[in-house]
């Protein structure tokens, strides 16, 4: 007997495959739930959301889900784009003026760098798929991302700094290439953030709250640990040089003091049952339970491939090292958009759309098979193991319909 087209038996592999990275000490804990047509058809967890004081992954565990925040400030965004705040085609510097006069990197140093005017300005539509020409430091393959990192901005911002401030410096800092012109991964969405303030008048978190949890009843996703949700957020975990999960409370305690940078890019604590109605509303067309948050043109325009030419990122990024393959994803506004599933290398539909968190946490949802799959650990860096590629094999093979 199947269950929405599932074979529970082939579902359960799921389970005992995971477990095996928390038995040998690769993961300390990890949560999984796969739904179809809305109903949830598999639901699994096992290990610790913190080892040492033998505490376990639980319902309400709270994880933080670091770049599975950009695809919620990308539907804020869409939200004021609907209500006619901007144009995809407005330069930013409309809305952010440190952004007018962009300069771009020819050569030179992070000490002495060689720049030249920019072709064009960033645009809105730039920030949405990460054609802006920003970076992260973290990348740290081009003297632009050296110069971020000089400037105090490698997985964090300075201590202090606000949204606001921090998208000033970076304005200030040359494009790695004309907007529009090439895919860098970036700090593109957290600009997007601020733009979101602007147009709005709110705070990122205020309208997070108002316009997109509340609504959608995300009751325990947060910038910060309020009420009980210190006591239920996982320890952070990086492997040591033998593969086992280290508790590293350097990155950990950072969700756990004061929050004066919120993040659109990385900033959020979720669970999954929060971001299941998230994805639900994305798989419903922008809808959920009568709390309609996008039109369902604006979710299908943002869910296609809006590289130039149809390219997918191999094609159109900057060679970045990931935890999955480039190979057949294009990008839309807020997603990576699956347009070859043989190029990919994995089973999957086109059209499927997904990102995921740096501490391994990911997404997808699949409107061709009315699928969404979330996946939820807290092990950083997200290219330790192949965990997207081994859940979206095992879930798609447990398809018999």
């Amino acid at each position: 007997m199947t269950v929405q087209g599932f074979d529970p038996a082939r579902l359960a592999r799921i389970g005992a495959h995971f477990a095996a990275y928390v038995d040998d000490g690769r993961l300390p804990g990890w949560q999984v739930q796969v739904s179809r047509c809305g109903e949830v058809v598999y639901r699994a967890q096992h290990g610790w959301r913190d080892i040492e004081a033998r505490q376990p992954v639980e319902d309400d565990t709270v994880f933080r889900i670091y770049s599975m925040t950009k695809p919620i400030t990308s539907v804020a965004a869409m939200m004021l784009y609907e209500e006619g705040h901007f144009e995809l085609t407005d330069p930013i510097a409309r809305f952010i003026p440190a952004f007018a006069d962009m300069q771009v990197l020819e050569g030179g140093t992070a000490l002495k760098p060689a720049t030249r005017p920019a072709a064009g300005p960033i645009r809105v539509q730039h920030l949405l798929n990460h054609t802006s020409g920003l970076t992260y430091g973290f990348h740290h393959i081009h003297v632009q991302d050296e110069m971020y990192r000089n400037a105090g901005y490698e997985w964090g911002v300075p201590k202090g700094k606000t949204l606001a401030q921090a998208v000033d410096d970076w304005a200030r800092l040359p494009l790695r290439f004309d907007p529009g012109t090439r895919w860098n991964y970036s700090v593109a969405t957290d600009v997007l953030g601020r733009l979101v303030e602007v147009v709005s008048g709110q705070s990122l978190d205020r309208f997070f709250q108002q316009r997109i949890f509340d609504p959608l009843g995300m009751k325990d996703t947060s910038f910060t640990v309020r009420g009980d949700l210190g006591q239920r957020l996982g320890a952070l975990y990086l492997p040591d040089k033998d593969g086992k999960a280290t508790r590293n409370d350097d990155f950990s305690n950072a969700a756990r003091g004061e929050i004066t940078f919120l993040s659109g890019g990385g900033g959020l604590l979720s669970t999954t049952a929060d971001y299941h109605r998230f994805t639900q509303m994305l798989l419903r067309g922008g809808e959920l339970d009568g709390a309609r948050l996008l039109g369902s043109r604006t979710l299908r325009a943002m869910t296609r491939n809006t590289l130039p030419g149809g390219q997918d990122l191999v094609q159109f990024g900057i060679p970045l090292f990931a935890e999955v393959k480039y190979d057949g994803q294009g990008f839309g506004l807020g997603f990576s958009v699956v347009q070859d599933p043989v190029a990919a290398g994995t089973l999957g539909s086109v059209g499927e759309y997904t990102w995921g968190g740096a501490a391994s946490t990911a997404f997808w949802v699949d409107p061709a098979e009315q699928i969404t799959t979330i996946f939820m650990t807290q092990l950083l860096p997200s290219s330790t193991w192949p965990l997207r590629t081994q859940l979206r094999q095992m879930v798609y093979s447990a398809l018999v319909d």
